[in-house]
């Protein structure tokens, strides 16, 4: 049957800003899906704290007076994402998180932010796995596809339905359906299991990173760094980390 045909979590998030380093949780949206089809799903609007910028409203369409409003404290919601993300992890259940380097990284820099335990401690000291990145995968199979690589484009290679981009359930429900979309039109994907896959993306993220950086140096940007730490970027003591939404 393959991975695909099985229980996977869709997950995603919408924030404040672009920066991990910096963005808050606004939203979150956690979608049972099996062979493409959504059996449940748990939505979360949290008052990030901050004020959420006019941009960052132009995306998600969250106020910072609704946030406020009717918005849970961000430290109950950050703690409680993180429970049922690490529930599912802990029966093996693949997450599906379109670059799931930027919501996963943020979502590790808000649990320290809080004082919070992190995902590998609340995993008994484990990596987070197994995650399926469709964006990561979707650079491998198909790396010399022309054009844009965010979510709307990808579905729209892939025949997915995206109904409300930047709505969190709307935009997990189709990182879902793009996993399951790219496994069926790639055999081999499919063939993988969900451990040896999520060994595959960290290896896929590298060699993309690599060549990013080595294409930015040649274009001048001698200092260029692009971090390649795929699924969960490493943060540093201050909480920083060099991971953005939306990267090439």
């Amino acid at each position: 049957m393959g991975w695909h045909r099985e229980l996977l979590i869709g997950f995603d998030l919408e924030t404040t800003g672009t920066d991990p380093r910096e963005a808050r949780i606004v939203t979150g949206a956690v979608i049972e899906v099996r062979a493409g089809r959504a059996t449940g799903s748990r939505e979360w609007l949290a008052d990030p704290g901050v004020e959420i910028p006019a941009d960052a409203v132009a995306v998600h369409g969250i106020s910072t007076e609704r946030a406020v409003a009717e918005g849970r404290p961000a430290d109950q919601v950050v703690d409680a994402i993180a429970s049922v993300l690490t529930s599912h992890w802990k029966t093996g259940v693949p997450l599906v998180a379109y670059n799931a380097a930027f919501d996963l990284t943020l979502l590790s820099a808000e649990l320290r932010r809080h004082g919070l335990p992190s995902l590998s401690d609340r995993l008994g000291g484990a990596d987070p796995a197994p995650v399926v990145d469709p964006y990561t995968i979707d650079r491998w199979v198909d790396r010399y596809r022309r054009g844009k690589r965010n979510l709307e484009a990808v579905c729209a290679e892939y025949g997915v339905r995206l109904d409300a981009a930047h709505d969190a359930s709307a935009d997990a429900l189709a990182a879902a359906r793009l996993a399951v979309a790219i496994a069926d039109r790639h055999p081999k994907i499919a063939s993988l299991g969900p451990a040896e896959l999520h060994r595959r993306q960290i290896e896929w993220y590298a060699e993309w990173a690599a060549d990013f950086q080595n294409f930015l140096r040649r274009k001048g940007d001698a200092a260029a760094v692009v971090d390649g730490t795929w699924p969960v970027r490493e943060l540093t003591d201050g909480g920083s980390v060099k991971a953005t939404r939306g990267a090439p």
